[in-house]
């Protein structure tokens, strides 16, 4: 530990002019035991539940100097024993989560490019995603205007694969170029965001010619706050074309909380996320989709709906929850209930079913053992309908429950200022 930070002292005194600097170093470890029995989708019938150990390990630079700030960090992610105790090589190895630059133009704008996160409002649309190990970042150039209470953050991203010398197909499950705009105002107990969102995906027509069809996501969120009430909304359109079929689908919320004492606070929510008849026959994609929304956190801890893809392009999605908060001293508790239904009807070849899908229960609790260090662990079960099973398969009658324990590890290991 000596050694590294004579060395990155070195490399901040010899590399840099004089001038006003600050340099940050840090770390993150962050195990997960899961067990899963039903996580994600029902389980099938005759198979069993499964453990596992993931870990994120992160090495984060934060350099300032005058009105220049770059960051880099790098993390690796794995399974415990995903390669053997004698591997010569690492099965992800080290991979760059962040890695930008960012100048302050004036004291209002500013200008980010390279790898980075882009995260907004409540991240249901553009979110890090920080549950998943890998979480989420993107190649993008930024620009941002911010006063005491505006803000205006606007950017792009055009994607390749490799530096190619003539047009080839873009291979990776990415899109091919992005464009955004967010707005948000605070205007007293009331913020204001409108997000503006245009995604092109690469596809190839039936004469093999490489194409590029955009969509739109597009709408409000508000918030309200005092001492006693935590409450938003939010509505988003999504218009536009995705591989030559029209794009028309909606997602709208509301969330209501109240602080009924400094440390119980209650909440009741429901979210609509449009979806399709299972017997539609038109090309038209009527189903809406959070793109880049950190939506673990959003319909169940168990990732039945919308999580890497699944239940995409389906009959939508009704939630229905009650969220229940208790904090006293170093422990956080919660408790959220929800109950879920299809938006759209869900008809076999020889009935209608009932459009009720299942009920999710989620407990959490939250330790926070030191400065540096947080246990937070969870237990979820999911009672499915015959209506859940039609649609994910699997077996509803089976108990279908989902545990997990998790270590984060945060330690500043080197700070210098000059």
């Amino acid at each position: 530990m000596k050694k590294l930070k004579l060395i990155i002292l070195l490399l901040a005194v010899t590399g840099f002019e004089v001038q006003a600097q600050e340099l940050d170093v840090n770390l993150q470890i962050r195990p997960r035991f899961e067990y899963r029995n039903g996580y994600k989708t029902l389980l099938p019938e005759g198979q069993e539940g499964t453990s596992q150990i993931s870990q994120r390990s992160r090495l984060n630079f934060n350099y300032k100097q005058d009105q220049f700030t770059v960051k880099l960090t790098l993390q690796n992610t794995r399974t415990w024993g995903d390669v053997a105790t004698t591997a010569t090589a690492d099965k992800n190895g080290i991979a760059v989560f962040e890695a930008w630059a960012q100048y302050d133009l004036t004291e209002k704008w500013s200008a980010r490019m390279g790898r980075q996160v882009l995260s907004y409002d409540n991240q249901r649309i553009l979110g890090e995603q920080d549950w998943g190990q890998q979480a989420q970042s993107h190649d993008a150039l930024t620009f941002s205007f911010h006063t005491e209470k505006q803000q205006l953050d606007f950017g792009g991203a055009y994607n390749s694969d490799a530096e190619n010398t003539f047009q080839t197909p873009y291979t990776v499950a990415n899109y091919k170029a992005l464009q955004y705009a967010w707005y948000h105002a605070n205007l007293d107990k009331l913020g204001f965001s409108f997000l503006a969102l245009n995604t092109g995906y690469e596809y190839a027509n039936i004469d093999k010619k490489l194409l590029v069809d955009y969509k739109q996501t597009f709408g409000p969120y508000l918030t309200y706050k005092t001492d006693k009430i935590d409450a938003n909304l939010w509505v988003y359109g999504q218009t536009g074309k995705s591989t030559d079929r029209q794009v028309s689908a909606w997602n709208a919320a509301a969330n209501f909380g109240y602080n009924i004492t400094q440390s119980f606070k209650a909440g009741v929510g429901y979210e609509f996320l449009s979806g399709k008849n299972t017997t539609d026959g038109s090309t038209v994609i009527k189903s809406f989709n959070p793109i880049f929304g950190t939506n673990h956190g959003f319909n169940g801890y168990m990732d039945y709906f919308y999580v890497g893809g699944g239940h995409l392009n389906s009959v939508g999605l009704q939630d229905a929850f009650l969220k229940l908060n208790y904090n006293v001293n170093k422990w956080q508790f919660a408790l959220m209930p929800h109950i879920f239904l299809a938006a759209a009807d869900v008809i076999t070849p020889v009935e209608k079913l009932d459009s009720y899908l299942g009920t999710e229960i989620d407990f959490s609790v939250g330790f926070n053992f030191k400065k540096e260090i947080t246990l937070t662990g969870g237990y979820s079960q999911m009672f499915g309908s015959k209506t859940l099973e039609y649609l994910k398969t699997g077996d509803a009658s089976h108990t279908n429950n989902w545990a997990w324990l998790m270590i984060s590890v945060n330690p500043r290991i080197f700070t210098w200022k000059k």
